[in-house]
């Protein structure tokens, strides 16, 4: 069984991290979004489909194909991001299955099932999307994730070849914390729980 891990540790990827909109200038190597997706595919996902795609954009040139594609909300703090990740799925995720879960036909569970093949993709991307945040935080980086951006325009910029989905991005990078705002409320136990 797991330990606990301590108060500093909990710090780091709950209690005090934050989502930041102003960056640093310090760039984020590629051997370090390597070590960061090794953390990222040991997070779980229903019978370990994991559909998520991530394409990290770190480029001038890439950062231009993004912006047109952004809300005028999220082109400043997306541009000067070191990294921006598109975490996206892939619709033929479930081509993968009979080499990451073995131990039954799943592949046979959505390739007759259109819309469970989606909403799967989908759930599990996002569950990914939460590994990659927490994963950077454990590697010292900080995050901003959002969803403001045209979906059609990124998928067609981006993934027009491999027919990938994009759900959402997340900048990536190490954070101004002079950019940082105040902490926002959250909701108490009673106002989102219950037991039953």
């Amino acid at each position: 069984m797991a330990e606990a891990l301590n108060a500093t540790a909990l710090e780091t990827l709950f209690t005090a991290a934050r989502t930041h909109n102003g960056w640093q200038d310090r760039a984020v190597s590629d051997s370090l979004l390597h070590e960061l997706y090794d953390l990222v595919k040991m997070g779980p996902t229903s019978a370990n489909c994991s559909p998520a795609r991530f394409c990290f954009i770190r480029s001038a040139e890439g950062k231009a194909k993004l912006r047109p594609t952004l809300s005028s909300g999220n082109v400043e703090k997306t541009l000067t991001a070191p990294v921006t990740a598109i975490v996206a799925w892939d619709p033929l995720f479930y081509d993968r299955l009979p080499e990451l879960f073995p131990h039954a036909d799943a592949k046979a569970w959505f390739t007759s099932s259109p819309q469970l093949a989606e909403e799967t993709a989908f759930r599990n991307s996002s569950l990914q999307a939460a590994w990659l945040i927490s994963a950077c935080r454990a590697l010292g980086l900080d995050t901003g994730a959002m969803s403001g951006f045209d979906r059609a325009a990124v998928d067609a910029a981006f993934f027009a070849d491999s027919g990938w989905k994009s759900n959402l991005l997340i900048n990536i990078g190490y954070g101004d914390a002079g950019k940082v705002y105040a902490r926002l409320p959250r909701l108490a136990f009673a106002d989102a729980c219950t037991l039953a």
